[in-house]
């Protein structure tokens, strides 16, 4: 099959590498254009182009898509599909009319469970037990198209969204491939518009943690938060990021105050959360400094009992 394949971050690149092994033809790689980065912002490379050139596939990187240029040189192509993958845009519906078989979407929830461009994090802070990966016949809607294939798997007690990233951008790989091989068998079936719910796009703002929500909530967001916003508060005029927690099953600390540190000893970082939980903290990072174990950071850092975060 001739593929325009349509994607940007490293979890898109599974995808596109299962499609050579495959052997059907990638007519053309698009992808966002290079972006700065790091302490220079020099501009940098997507790691779906940085793969694309690695195999010497054609790119494009239009900085602007709802053009009649950008449509020209995409109807160019004469492909049989496209395929979207964490693309970064809203097409048009031009684009997704632009070949035979349309554009075909992986997309890394359950839909219509989190539809939008941040699934995997929201469902584990919303405490899902379980998600997926989701093949759709793309249409104008935003993740509302038809489902072709769809594959489950439950999400680890401590994983966090960096690490579901990874293996839902495997499973996706594998679902594509079974998707374009059974392409002319599949019946796209709508989705049910009473079961969907959002997952927008994440704020800086949504990192603070709100110390007043119970400790396994807490817990949740400093799994999902990754890699961004982070989970974080302030101790002493300081950014602090959680990394790592847990809510602590067992306590008879009492406390009055919500984000009260109640012990900070050894390896025990505790802090007193709404409706009397506890959060344990595993893993912390103060600003200027690198993540850390309570233990190591405990030894560089005076805290005492009683003190307040946030």
């Amino acid at each position: 099959m001739k593929i325009v394949f349509m994607g940007t971050p490293n979890a898109a690149v599974p995808a596109l590498e299962r499609i050579l092994q495959d052997k059907h033809e990638v007519v053309a790689v698009w992808t966002q254009p290079d972006k700065p980065a790091g302490r220079g912002n020099k501009l940098t490379a997507s790691p779906i182009k940085e793969f694309a050139l690695q195999n010497n596939l054609i790119i494009h990187q239009p900085t602007k898509i709802k053009t009649a240029e950008s449509l020209e040189l995409f109807r160019s192509h004469a492909a049989d599909v496209a395929v979207v993958v964490a693309y970064g845009r809203i097409l048009p519906e031009t684009f997704l009319q632009a070949f035979p078989r349309g554009a075909i979407n992986v997309h890394f929830s359950l839909l219509p469970k989190y539809r939008g461009a941040a699934p995997v994090n929201w469902a584990i802070v919303n405490g899902e037990g379980k998600t997926g990966v989701t093949t759709m016949q793309m249409d104008a809607g935003l993740d509302t198209g038809g489902i072709l294939l769809q594959r489950e798997i439950s999400i680890g007690a401590d994983e966090n969204a960096i690490e579901l990233m990874g293996r839902l951008s495997t499973l996706g790989a594998d679902l594509l491939s079974e998707t374009l091989a059974m392409f002319d068998e599949l019946v796209a079936q709508p989705q049910d518009e009473a079961l969907a719910t959002f997952a927008p796009i994440m704020k800086k703002e949504d990192g603070a943690i709100d110390w007043n929500l119970p400790a396994k909530e807490i817990s949740n967001r400093v799994r999902g938060f990754q890699p961004f916003p982070t989970s974080h508060t302030k101790l002493q005029d300081k950014k602090l990021t959680v990394w790592k927690s847990q809510e602590l099953q067992i306590s008879d600390l009492g406390f009055q105050t919500v984000g009260e540190v109640l012990e900070a000893k050894g390896d025990k970082l505790f802090i007193g959360c709404g409706n009397q939980t506890v959060l344990q903290i595993d893993e912390l990072q103060l600003e200027g400094k690198r993540r850390m174990t309570p233990r190591d950071f405990l030894n560089g850092v005076k805290i005492s009992v009683g003190e307040k975060l946030g």
